[in-house]
């Protein structure tokens, strides 16, 4: 059995520094050009080489994306941009476009190349292909079951790597790649400009009768008629880690602090679990069910893990999240007085239980005993968005750890 790695997304600099502490094994995050999430925040120049520098001294790998689709008028700006990246050192490039692959191959021979996804990796001799071209990874398609997968690495090189996700957003389309955002509204998804049409609602209109709409129903359940579930694998991490994947790849460059640190944390006791015991990973699934609810999602599926999805993968009703806690920002010091230092992401209020996330995976209630602004003046509640507080929860809290509250029931 092959130890894999854990991957978690980062879309800034703060959210890869909690997934480091979080139990990530590499984060894979994005510049400002070229990668395939463009309306995240993602990566300036300064805020990349100082994650890859965090990363490194926390042991971590940090992989670049740089998968878009490249058209005639890309190609000049990836061919300075992957010189930029050679200087930053990070430890892979995530590519889908051969030709963008054949760039790196002659800037930056010394980084490692995966190829992503969005290069519809459906069989081992597509693996093998890439392989003799000096590719040291391929992530597998979203739409292989794990025999399939198995198949693929019974067939390459020892030393080739498969990566595939296993937690996240699952897209209406192949691989990917899809045409309902530029279509529709004229924004590239494989340029990282998806708008996801996949989870508006949709009716339709008579030629003969404008104006009238009438709602598209798939059947009596309702009209999301493209709105996946999400994957989620926690509960069948024993096929998982018996098939020959390398790296498990956790979807969500777009999602917060909070999704991340959940979701990285949850992975790595079960990975670790398991690895020690399969016994012990499955006594403790309760515990992985419960934390994993615990972050935003639309509901679970298993994808194509296990043979074609069915109607059972599809959510009918409704293309609105499950959302059991709000964050409220993370530990990012704390003073001589045992005071946090957080930038606040939603307002609390003095003498409100909120709960502190930590990375052993200990989640522990504590009340909110004061909130001081920067200027030191007490402060009951904190409306604003973005506004650093130092707050007094007692003692035990340390940096890192996450802030959040539970929703009401």
């Amino acid at each position: 059995m092959r130890k894999p790695e854990l991957l978690v997304p980062a879309s800034s600099l703060e959210v890869l520094k909690i997934a480091v502490m979080f139990g990530a094994d590499a984060v894979y995050i994005g510049g400002e050009a070229f990668g395939l999430r463009a309306k995240a925040k993602n990566f300036s120049h300064e805020d990349m080489a100082a994650g890859i520098a965090f990363a490194h001294e926390h042991g971590v790998k940090v992989y670049v994306t740089v998968n878009i689709l490249a058209h005639n008028y890309d190609l000049p700006g990836v061919r300075e941009y992957l010189a930029e990246l050679k200087e930053l050192k990070p430890d892979a490039l995530i590519i889908a476009d051969p030709g963008i692959f054949m760039y790196a191959r002659e800037i930056c021979p010394e980084i490692e190349c995966h190829i992503s996804t969005q290069a519809n990796n459906t069989n081992y001799e597509t693996y093998r292909f890439w392989y003799q071209l000096g590719a040291k990874r391929v992530v597998t398609a979203r739409e292989l079951s794990l025999e399939e997968i198995r198949e693929i690495r019974s067939h390459i090189p020892e030393d080739m790597e498969i990566e595939t996700f296993i937690h996240g957003a699952m897209c209406i389309s192949y691989s990917g790649r899809c045409l309902l955002s530029n279509f529709l509204v004229g924004r590239d998804a494989n340029h990282g400009a998806c708008t996801h049409p996949c989870r508006w609602k949709y009716s339709i209109v008579e030629e003969t009768r404008p104006g009238e709409y009438m709602p598209v129903f798939e059947n009596e359940r309702g009209t999301y008629i493209f709105n996946s579930k999400d994957l989620c694998m926690i509960e069948h991490m024993d096929d998982i880690m018996t098939s020959g994947i390398d790296s498990l790849k956790i979807e969500g460059r777009m999602k917060t602090a909070l999704y991340v640190a959940t979701v990285a944390r949850t992975y790595r006791k079960a990975i670790d679990d398991y690895l020690e015991s399969p016994e012990k990973y499955r006594a403790n699934m309760p515990w992985y069910q419960e934390q994993i609810s615990n972050c935003t999602y639309r509901q679970f599926t298993t994808g194509f893990f296990y043979g074609k999805p069915d109607e059972n993968t599809q959510i009918y009703d409704n293309n609105t999240y499950v959302k059991e806690y709000t964050y409220l920002g993370f530990a990012e010091a704390v003073d001589d007085r045992g005071f946090v230092k957080i930038t606040q992401r939603n307002k609390f209020t003095v003498g409100e239980t909120i709960e502190v996330m930590k990375p052993d995976g200990a989640n522990i209630p504590v009340t909110v005993k004061a909130i001081y602004d920067e200027e030191g003046n007490s402060v009951e509640s904190a409306p604003h968005p973005q506004q650093t507080l130092f707050v007094d929860l007692g003692s035990g809290i340390q940096v890192y750890d996450i802030l959040r509250r539970g929703e009401m029931k």
